[in-house]
């Protein structure tokens, strides 16, 4: 399967405060907020939704196709990238941009505040998909992820136009995005990829219900933090798969973009969406005991070892079959 990752691609500044962002919010002066917070950790890592997705596939055995935008920084994280079976010929590399940047304190619950700056990701919107597709050939599956709005909305017509399959991952954009451009990602997508809280968002932007959604993807798949995920589709029952008990949290980031390459990985070597969801979630475990979205190791027997505990032998012989970790 030749799937595209078309996204983010980033630095990401991770910081830990031991204390709780909520008390330091006052609830009758919420206008005017002025938050300051004393962290006692700093990770730098590489990261954006791109980069993380592209980079779990590419350790699960696949070769994606990275298309994104960078800075003239790009050199040593290019060569990550490529040393784990990425390809990243179709990144382009701004004259005059920086690599994005991603900041995120994170407290003691686990809540997050996080800025984002685009730097070259901002041209994105001027790179062309036929160029990918000339030089790779057809594409299985793009993922469209996170990334420049324009670009997110031209790149998704281009996938219809070419009829390319394409899922749907709008994730942090559905804050700023207009109802009316989040309608035009969604509509067609093979897949719709949200968390819990994107969901509700999506609906309370789009105007559109639950089942109105449905009739206008394949699949919409919903991570649900602690809770698992869910899957909903008009064409089939709803698939509710459970999360991997007793996971040593050490940080979030980047874990839902563990999912998604998961879950895209075991439905490219021909498994069912309820295999491939608890390949998600035991690949999202892995980062989520990780600092940084990228520092993760793989092992195989530890991978089957983890899903054997949370689904059984049964899955677990499955999944192992197929790991070219």
């Amino acid at each position: 399967m030749r799937i595209a990752v078309i996204g983010s691609i980033a630095t990401d500044h991770l910081m830990s405060f031991s204390g709780k962002i909520k008390d330091q919010l006052v609830a009758d002066s919420l206008e005017n907020v002025s938050l300051s917070f004393l962290v006692e950790h700093l990770d730098v890592r590489r990261g954006g939704v791109a980069g993380n997705i592209s980079l779990g596939l590419g350790r699960l055995g696949l070769n994606p196709v990275l298309v994104g935008a960078v800075g003239q920084d790009f050199g040593e994280y290019r060569s990550f990238l490529e040393k784990q079976g990425v390809d990243t010929k179709s990144v382009h590399v701004s004259e005059t941009q920086h690599t994005s940047r991603f900041l995120c304190t994170t407290d003691e619950e686990e809540n997050q505040i996080a800025s984002f700056y685009a730097g070259a990701m901002s041209e994105m919107r001027d790179v062309d998909l036929t160029s990918v597709t000339d030089r790779v050939g057809e594409l299985d599956m793009a993922l469209i992820g996170a990334n420049d709005p324009e670009a997110m909305l031209r790149h998704t017509e281009q996938c219809r136009q070419q009829g390319i399959p394409f899922a749907a991952d709008i994730s942090q954009q559905l804050a700023i995005m207009s109802g009316d451009d989040v309608r035009k990602l969604v509509d067609g997508a093979t897949y719709l990829f949200t968390n819990e809280y994107e969901a509700t968002l999506l609906l309370k932007n789009t105007g559109w219900s639950e089942a109105e959604v449905l009739d206008r993807v394949g699949s919409w798949v919903t991570t649900l933090g602690g809770d698992g995920v869910r899957i909903s589709g008009k064409s089939h029952e709803t698939i509710e798969i459970p999360s991997v008990p007793d996971v040593k949290v050490a940080e979030p980031t980047g874990v839902g973009d563990a999912f998604r390459a998961g879950f895209l990985w075991a439905l490219s070597v021909n498994m069912t969406m309820e295999r491939a969801a608890q390949v998600g979630c035991v690949f999202a475990s892995i980062v989520l005991e990780a600092v940084g979205p990228q520092e993760y190791t793989l092992d195989r027997s530890e991978f089957s070892n983890r899903v054997a505990k949370a689904y059984g032998n049964d899955a677990a012989a499955e999944i192992e079959s197929k790991l070219r970790v």
